[in-house]
């Protein structure tokens, strides 16, 4: 098994393809792909718009028989079209010397039209004996074995090995947000643009977005990065119209090498032949051959490292400076146990996605494991001291997008320094646990001033979201949220209400007497105190262990998921699909009359002012000149006391009478917008009852 080197790579004056205008000149794109025994090895990075490229690639290759010619291609590349043939040549492997670097030139051909001169390439190869391998090669097929074949038989065949190892050099992540003031095409002022992106042989597309100039996608999509060095993601934008071939609105680039790795980048990128400009987050992320991210090279383990990094942020003096920049979070993913089995062989091959915020790190694939172990160390900004740590396994699949595992959610103020915690892996909602256990160890340093300020300005918006769709475990679980908060609203009135009504003639006396004196000593100083008081008596019965109400509502919304999954599995057993929209009826009668009682409230105090019903608008002129002339009058704190002692007495002076509220008894007397339609008789042009 020999390796195959070839370092250098230069076209000279290859034939051209395509033509950049009417009448001037001809010029191509082209790329160079490599085979083996009909397999695809190595395909080049394009060359736009040039007849003498210059790739300066390096790839090692792994040969099992030298008598195996290697096959060299050169296509122009067309986005959205069918790529052009520019012509192959065979390098016949067996007729070079060993151990020795050596120029060589091939002549590009085409069988279709031999007379013609298509150019050549110009490489340097150079053949090693697997023994006597240069170092270079060696580290570079050691990586590639461990990666590909730690887990698999040794005779697993060429093509696959060396994708492996070209698959992991690093991973670039690009979060598509929107587009701005883009070029109108259709007849309408508008357009429907949609995004590919291209690198190297990976092709993404994103949504159509209909008739906008600044369409919002929010999409996100990863490459798999060959060249260490870095690339060129190319990027098109096209107006989709059906029936016909779609517009081209503008194109733009994405210099890899520019980017620094394990950072988000934020890039508007102005489209060239067209108008507009493009909004993306790029993140570069290194993958097992990048010692930075290694378990061994982590700054907080250095005590010169982190006591510079907490000077930096916890010192006063620095408490004002750069509010933005609030701390720093290191996060070691150290190992997982007990993953799901997302592959049809009985394993997985698991990677995990870090994500704070807009930043979005991801670490390489271990294959064929269930018990996985990244040890890799990952550093973001904090921001916002308020923000979510989400860690997500993902199971890899080549030829789809990656299956869920799982993932956990950690705010970063609920995290203990230095401390190696198991995290059980939930469901994607996070609402319930799902099979498996990821071992982190996460830091967070951040500055206290810094945070707070923070705290008082607008939260970050994160670009990447799941899009909302319809759900009944969700619709159910929110209802029940909302029905628990009106709940405890009812009751308290009811406990109110039993206190007027000298159900308990102590606690209604009890309760007289704090009203009034409340009520005769009450200063506005009073309403944040007794916040403070509430807020010092729940901090008490939480470090005492006395406090259970935050156990009571995880249980509850428990217990309402655990029936709501129950029920599920009784209907996929017993009913049909028919009967598991009926289970949602009284959930969506409730809701209905709910938003009914709300908008006729609201609808009635703006047709109060609207002289709807004028006998009730004169009524409220009345009593608002009453109340004006009253408070003008009589202090607040009087009229409140009167209230009061009214309210309390009531039920004393007359036991049978039935408590009300003046005002909804006033508001309920004002017609609805949709009772004043059905009240309406006026008569419409145009419209007859015919018998």
């Amino acid at each position: 098994c020999l390796p195959s080197t070839p370092p250098r790579r230069r076209g000279h004056s290859p034939q051209p393809s395509d033509r950049t205008s009417a009448a001037s000149y001809w010029t191509s794109d082209p790329y160079v792909k490599f085979k083996i025994a009909g397999k695809e090895v190595f395909r080049s990075r394009i060359i736009h718009k040039n007849l003498n490229p210059v790739w300066d690639e390096k790839v090692s290759l792994l040969i099992e028989n030298l008598k195996e010619p290697l096959y060299v291609k050169v296509y122009d590349y067309d986005f959205g079209l069918q790529d052009d043939f520019m012509g192959s040549a065979y390098l016949r492997l067996e007729s070079l010397e060993q151990k020795r670097p050596m120029e060589v030139t091939l002549t590009l051909k085409d069988v279709r039209y031999p007379a013609h001169n298509l150019g050549s390439l110009l490489l340097s190869v150079s053949i090693y004996p697997k023994e006597g391998i240069t170092r270079e090669a060696t580290m570079h097929l050691r990586r590639s074995w461990k990666r590909s074949s730690k887990h698999q038989c040794q005779s697993l065949r060429l093509s696959e090995v060396h994708r492996k190892s070209q698959l992991w050099r690093g991973i670039v992540s690009i979060s598509l947000i929107e587009g701005r003031n883009l070029k109108p095409m259709d007849n309408n002022g508008f357009s429907d643009p949609y995004v590919k992106f291209r690198l190297g042989h990976q092709k993404y597309r994103s949504k159509t977005m209909p008739k906008t100039l600044n369409p919002q996608w929010r999409e996100q999509f990863d490459f798999h990065l060959y060249d260490e060095e870095g690339g060129v993601i190319d990027i098109t934008v096209w107006d989709k119209d059906a029936g016909k071939r779609d517009d081209f609105m503008g194109r733009c680039q994405i210099d890899l090498s520019s980017l620094t790795k394990e950072h988000t980048h934020k890039l508007e990128l102005n489209l060239e032949g067209g108008e507009g400009t493009l909004v993306m987050l790029v993140t570069l992320t290194a993958s097992t051959a990048v010692s930075i991210s290694d378990m061994s090279v982590n700054i907080l383990d250095d005590p010169k490292e982190r006591q510079a990094i907490v000077t930096r942020y916890v010192s006063p003096l620095r408490s004002f400076h750069n509010l933005k920049d609030v701390g720093v979070i290191q996060v070691k993913i150290i190992r997982a146990e007990g993953l799901m089995v997302a592959d049809v062989t009985g394993k997985s091959d698991p990677f995990c996605v870090v994500e704070l915020g807009n930043d979005r790190l991801q670490t390489h694939t271990v294959y064929k494991n269930l018990n996985p172990e990244w040890n890799k160390v990952f550093t973001f900004n904090v921001k916002d001291i308020h923000s979510v740590l989400e860690v997500t396994v993902y199971d890899e699949d080549r030829d789809r997008s990656a299956d869920f595992l799982g993932k956990v959610a950690i705010p970063l103020l609920s995290i203990q320094n230095g401390e190696q915690k198991a995290y059980v892996l939930k469901n994607k909602p996070l609402t319930g646990p799902t099979k498996g256990v990821i071992y982190l160890e996460i830091d967070v340093i951040f500055n206290a001033v810094k945070a707070g300020i923070r705290t008082l300005t607008p939260v970050e918006q994160k670009y990447i979201e799941e899009e909302p769709r319809v759900s009944k475990q969700l619709l159910l679980r929110n209802f029940n949220r909302v029905k628990r908060c009106i709940m405890a609203l009812i009751n308290a009135g009811y406990y109110i209400n039993s206190c007027l009504e000298w159900e308990s003639p102590q606690r209604s006396l009890a309760a007289f007497v704090l009203f009034l004196l409340v009520v005769w000593n009450f200063e506005f100083y009073m309403i944040p105190l007794a916040l403070l008081l509430t807020l010092a008596w729940n901090y008490i019965l939480i470090i005492s262990g006395k406090d259970t109400r935050t156990d009571m509502v995880m249980e509850d919304m428990l217990e309402d998921e655990e029936e709501e999954y129950d029920k599920d599995d009784k209907d996929s057993e017993r009913k049909g699909f028919m009967n598991k929209l009926f289970a949602i009826q009284e959930v969506c009668i409730s809701v209905q009359n709910a938003l009914d009682e709300v908008a006729s409230y609201a609808e009635r105090i703006k047709n109060t002012f609207n002289w709807t019903v004028p006998f009730l608008s004169w009524l409220a002129i009345v009593a608002l000149c009453v109340a004006t002339v009253i408070l003008y009058f009589i202090p607040l704190r009087y009229i409140v006391l009167i209230w009061g002692v009214n309210k309390f007495t009531k039920k004393l002076r007359d036991p049978y009478t039935i408590d009300n509220n003046e005002l909804l008894d006033f508001l309920s007397r004002v017609p609805s917008d949709v009772q004043v339609v059905n009240y309406s008789h006026s008569s419409h042009k145009g419209r007859q009852i015919r018998s």
